[in-house]
């Protein structure tokens, strides 16, 4: 047995983990294990008729290779937002801009048919894809097309569909919280507000949970449009009651204001979305003007996804990697890891595509009062939504 494996999207702590724990796997059946380098950018790059000169996109792995790598965080294998059903013309190798030509019209190509070609001359049996919803919809479609695949759910925003779970949440939340009550003491000791924008795209729970589980005095997320004027007066009345007179709100990048636009800035990605950030100083900036106050503005952003990953980040990733071998032992592909219900389970590989995983507001945010509020607890996953 030959198993591919590559990381796409985001870089968080917990990949390497997964890694080495597919090739410890599969070394135990005697199989071999193939790294793709820079996520789906791997396959799209590799010549298999000149191996030679694809040698960077790929790489070898055995239990000596990874023997260290879960001690520290990003991946070995790099990674990229490529996608190959929708790569830009100019992005293409130069073997492949002839064969996939693209007209004024058509912004990007489908290279799909190159990519099953790489794994069919590498004679891959299964693929393993470790991502977020892009990544992972673009391995269901592969395994759709022929090529088996398992999925590996990873991100910081835990969205993915269909599991409870995804690698690097725990990291993130845990790395979240530290970050935050740290930047108390500037907060506390300049008698200011304290503004603290971090990851979250569509779905709030990252600034969710560091809100409620660092209890800061308001939490705005993706899911909830904010009134602007409201949040100063709450947090301007939170500074009052405190003690060393300062207040802290956190903000998911992708929040918006009642009536405004999330911020975008930049060039969509292969996967369309553009870079996210700037409501966090908006909301500073609000606040600074309507109050005469200072304000600390504070991005945690990629400090989020630097360093080692704790220990559910260690767990969680060895266990989802030791499912994905063994369903391929028991000749199971197209499948996705995941948890459900507190327990390790399978779901179809392309579940991601099926539906999209929020915040639970009814549940779990005061929508007049923008923070947390956990009510209905008894029967709630561990990890809340």
């Amino acid at each position: 047995m030959h198993l591919g494996i590559l990381t796409g999207g985001g870089d968080v702590p917990g990949l390497n983990p997964a890694i080495k724990k597919v090739v410890q796997e599969a070394a135990r059946h005697g199989w071999r294990v193939t790294g793709f380098r820079r996520g789906w950018a791997g396959p799209l790059h590799y010549n298999p008729a000149d191996p030679e000169g694809s040698a960077e996109f790929i790489m070898p792995l055995s239990t000596e290779a990874v023997y260290a790598i879960d001690r520290s965080g990003g991946t070995i294998l790099h990674t990229s937002r490529t996608q190959p059903s929708k790569a830009r013309h100019t992005d293409l190798p130069e073997f492949l801009k002839e064969t996939y030509r693209t007209t004024s019209a058509a912004k990007t190509v489908d290279c799909t048919g190159h990519v099953l070609s790489v794994l069919e001359a590498l004679k891959i049996d299964v693929l393993i894809a470790i991502g977020g919803d892009d990544t992972l919809s673009y391995a269901a479609r592969v395994h759709s097309e022929g090529a088996p695949t398992i999925c590996i759910p990873k991100t910081m925003d835990n969205d993915v569909y269909g599991t409870d779970y995804c690698i690097g949440f725990s990291t993130c939340v845990t790395r979240s919280v530290e970050l935050i009550n740290r930047l108390r003491t500037p907060a506390g000791s300049h008698e200011r507000f304290l503004v603290v924008e971090m990851f979250g795209r569509n779905c709030g729970q990252t600034a969710l949970m560091a809100g409620y589980l660092a209890d800061v005095d308001r939490t705005l997320i993706a899911e909830v449009p904010f009134n602007m004027e409201k949040v100063t007066e709450l947090l301007a009345a939170d500074r009052e009651r405190s003690s060393s007179n300062y207040a802290i709100v956190v903000v998911s990048e992708g929040a918006s204001s009642e009536g405004g636009e999330t911020l975008e800035s930049g060039e969509p990605d292969a996967y369309g979305h553009r870079k996210l950030g700037g409501i966090g100083r908006a909301v500073g900036d609000y606040i600074k003007q309507a109050t005469g106050i200072g304000v600390m503005n504070q991005s945690l952003a990629y400090l989020l996804r630097a360093g080692a990953p704790d220990a559910v980040d260690l767990m969680v990733p060895r266990n989802y990697a030791t499912l994905a071998v063994q369903c391929i032992e028991e000749g199971r592909t197209g499948l996705m890891m995941a948890v459900q219900e507190g327990k390790y389970t399978t779901v179809p590989a392309d579940i991601s595509t099926r539906g999209k995983r929020r915040v639970n507001v009814e549940t779990m945010y005061d929508t007049e009062a923008y923070r947390p509020r956990v009510s209905g607890l008894e029967g709630s996953p561990m990890f809340l939504r």
